[in-house]
């Protein structure tokens, strides 16, 4: 069956042999949420659900002195998936956003790749966020070449093209079901921080919060996460410049319908004077995204259909047949990374702390998989499981994966800049001898869906520690993601080895036990956000034992009082 039409599967369910660490390398496609845009149309889409900015009961209680124990700002995918985390590891959670809740960002992203398809479907939302969009093979590259996506070793062996937004309703509904409180309509304008916290003050439109006097309030908390987008108040606020430079201005964008369908739900272009991309949604809307070489004007300038036709009959030949756009913007695309991700107790993720082109679709995945990785830390630290210093480890990991994502953007954009007939042929040939040169494709591929993404491990820890971990089958027919719904630490070893005075002790609510199901040996430690922490393939049992201890304590930290109570009921086997 045609990777398009099929439903994701099961396959690769063991660990890879390999313990190398890659990187994004240039890969294809077009994602339209890191530029600076210029909105020139009404980002309201009929039908959008009104956020319920009321706490659920199931809210997690805050430190004596605070309003929250995190303070998340900006209300995109990053934020949203951060917030729900947090708040479902049983944290009080507020989320400020200067829109109002009935306001839709149809101007953002429109590529959900692999690995951030893997962190959904941890969330128990990849499933339904499938049923809203279209599958595509592969990479769409230059030249009509597509590297495969049925070569990942992933449940999602596609690329998904579906807006935002729809990424959007199903983040905020998660993170209002577990109890984050939302305050649409606030704007940040500050913040202060200290030893014991942070003070976030804000700027409430009318109505929008009742205890703020005048409009004016401010809220204490243990951390703040800024999410808050490129022009980010937090980051500002805590005075992290955000070096870089604008790659290519003017760029239009659009979503509209056509009278006649491209012959590929996805088609990109390139020729000497203009790029242009043309993606289904899947519900008879495309996204229309191109770039006229004679076409430089400044951000402002209102963009309108006829502008978007010209543009894609320069590269496509045709337009089409474009109509009743419902949304038409223009914005630049710069190359800027914040050198820190942390100053304090205020932390950075997604466009807030790093923009890039959007060649390859990866900005919204890289700012999810931000939040992925600094959720589980950051609701440890809060608990007092673990000590602050293990959010050092959110720089650690993410800063080199930011740089690496600006490295391969930033190619394939010139790559579709290029001027030169020499060049363009070169590009046009390239890409074609790419995809048949299958270890090559096959890390394109991995780098740009982020399933080949790994981070450091430290000297003489097991060669799979550091990678993701795919999506394991376990004795009595689960698989990993799954249980890592359970937002914990899953422990996997070969089946009936774990006795009762395997020293579990110390994390009894944060570690879920689990087998194999296939004879294999080795025992591993997934983190939450899907990652091994550890692994071993030692035989002995005392071995095995006193390294399972070390790698508990490492990693999950002590008990607290209030975990204490409840430990041998927060944990089972799988």
């Amino acid at each position: 069956m045609d990777a398009l039409n099929r439903k994701p599967g099961d396959t690769g369910s063991d660990i890879d042999s390999s313990g190398t660490a890659h990187r994004p390398p240039a890969g294809a496609g077009i994602d339209s949420g890191t530029g600076t845009p210029a909105q020139t149309g009404t980002a309201t889409r009929t039908g959008v659900d009104k956020i319920d900015t009321r706490a659920s009961e199931n809210a997690g209680t805050t430190s004596a002195g605070h309003d929250a124990d995190v303070i998340v700002v900006g209300a995109g995918p990053t934020g949203l998936l951060l917030a729900g985390d947090l708040a479902a590891a049983g944290l009080a959670v507020t989320l400020l956003e200067r829109r109002d809740g009935t306001t839709s960002n149809l101007s953002r992203a429109m590529a959900v790749h692999a690995r951030s398809l893997e962190q959904l479907d941890a969330r128990g939302l990849a499933d339904e966020l499938i049923g809203s969009g279209h599958r595509l093979p592969g990479f769409q590259a230059f030249g009509g070449a597509v590297l495969p996506a049925a070569r990942l070793r992933s449940r999602f062996p596609f690329v998904l093209i579906t807006p935002q937004y729809e990424v959007e309703r199903l983040l905020a509904r998660r993170a209002r079901r577990a109890g984050v409180t939302f305050r649409y309509g606030s704007e940040v304008l500050g913040l202060a921080q200290d030893a014991d916290g942070v003070t976030v003050h804000f700027r409430a439109a009318e109505g929008a919060a009742e205890d703020a006097a005048e409009g004016v309030g401010s809220l204490r908390t243990a951390y703040a996460v800024g999410a808050d987008g490129a022009r980010s108040s937090i980051r500002e606020a805590v005075g992290l410049p955000f070096p870089g430079k604008a790659v290519v201005r003017s760029v239009v964008l659009a979503d509209v319908r056509v009278a006649q369908a491209p012959d590929s739900p996805f088609a990109l272009r390139a020729t000497r004077d203009a790029f242009a991309v043309i993606a289904s949604f899947g519900d008879g809307w495309y996204r229309a995204i191109g770039w006229n070489r004679h076409v430089q004007v400044p951000d402002d300038t209102p963009a309108d259909l006829d502008e978007i036709r010209e543009v894609t009959r320069l590269a496509f030949g045709t337009d089409y047949g474009m109509h009743d756009a419902r949304w038409i913007s223009r914005f630049r695309s710069d190359e800027r990374q914040a050198p820190a991700y942390r100053v304090g107790r205020v932390l950075l993720a997604g466009d807030a702390a790093h923009v890039h082109s959007p060649a390859g679709g990866q900005g919204m995945n890289v700012g999810l998989q931000d939040a992925a990785n600094l959720s589980w830390k950051l609701a440890a630290v809060v608990r007092g499981h673990s000590p602050d210093s293990l959010l050092d480890s959110y720089q650690k990991e993410r800063h080199p994966v930011g740089e690496a994502v600006l490295r391969s953007s930033g190619a394939l954009i010139r790559l579709a800049l290029l001027r030169s007939p020499a060049g363009r042929a070169l590009r046009d040939l390239g890409a074609p001898l790419l995809v048949r040169l299958r270890p090559l494709s096959r890390r394109a591929i991995g780098g740009v869906s982020g399933i080949d993404i790994a981070y450091p491990a430290g000297p003489g820890a097991h060669r799979l520690a550091g990678r993701r971990a795919p999506d394991i089958r376990l004795a009595g027919g689960g698989r990993l993601y799954d249980v890592l719904r359970q937002g914990k630490f899953v422990l996997i070893t070969p089946e009936g080895e774990l006795p009762q005075d395997t020293p579990l002790a110390p994390a009894l609510d944060r570690v879920v036990t689990a087998s194999w199901s296939s004879g294999r040996r080795t025992a591993l430690l997934v983190r939450p956000d899907g990652y091994i922490a550890w692994a071993t393939d030692a035989t002995a049992p005392a071995e095995r034992a006193t390294a399972l201890r070390t790698a508990l304590d490492r990693w999950t930290g002590t008990p607290t009082a209030r975990t204490t109570a409840r430990a041998r009921h927060s944990s089972g086997q799988i």
